[in-house]
């Protein structure tokens, strides 16, 4: 098994969750270790389960994922950033400019929306780095979902350092974070791949 590899798809799948997590962490009144190890939790557990998911599926399943992936992506992101953008438009009137938590359903919206291109990386799993049992393929997938879980846990203070600096505007940069996101997903699948 190529151990490299694996840490190397782990954690380039995890960026988009790490940025999200920094976005979150920006945004949010009072970090603190639950929510950061919540955030870390699921993002890390979406993208676990997802290349998981893709292996199961196999090479048959493997051009349909790849085909909706960037437009689940780009939908769920961009309908959360621009939903988050809103939001502080309207606190901005009351004064209260960050969220004190995050809501389940929007985690759970933002945890699908950035793992949902490891579909496809299950598939490729196997050849990538030689998991080619379900020994090999679970161990895989817990290095994903381990290393994700870490930054995102980290990006979650990360994020709360720079939110600090960004005061009344992080949630407004966040909603932009999270479009562009999408945007970028969308863009790399349908003109860069």
């Amino acid at each position: 098994m190529d151990y490299i590899s694996l840490i190397g798809i782990a954690a380039g799948l995890s960026m988009d969750a790490f940025a999200v997590s920094i976005t979150n962490g920006a945004v949010t009144k009072k970090v603190s270790a639950w929510l950061a190890f919540k955030v870390g939790l699921a993002f890390g557990l979406f993208q676990a389960f997802m290349p998981f998911i893709g292996w199961l599926i196999g090479t048959v399943g493997a051009e349909f994922i790849s085909s909706i992936d960037h437009w689940i992506a780009l939908i769920l992101l961009g309908y959360l950033g621009i939903q988050m953008i809103v939001e502080s438009r309207k606190k901005d009137d009351d004064g209260d400019c960050e969220q004190t938590d995050i809501p389940l359903r929007r985690l759970l919206s933002l945890a699908v929306a950035t793992s949902i291109d490891a579909l496809a990386t299950g598939v490729i799993l196997p050849s990538a780095v030689g998991a080619s049992t379900v020994g090999l393929m679970l161990l895989s997938v817990g290095t994903i979902g381990v290393i994700t879980f870490c930054f995102s846990f980290a990006g979650v203070y990360i994020g709360k350092k720079f939110g600090s600096l960004l005061s009344s505007k992080a949630e407004i940069v966040g909603g932009i974070v999270l479009v562009a996101i999408g945007v970028r997903i969308f863009a790399d699948h349908m003109f860069f791949s």
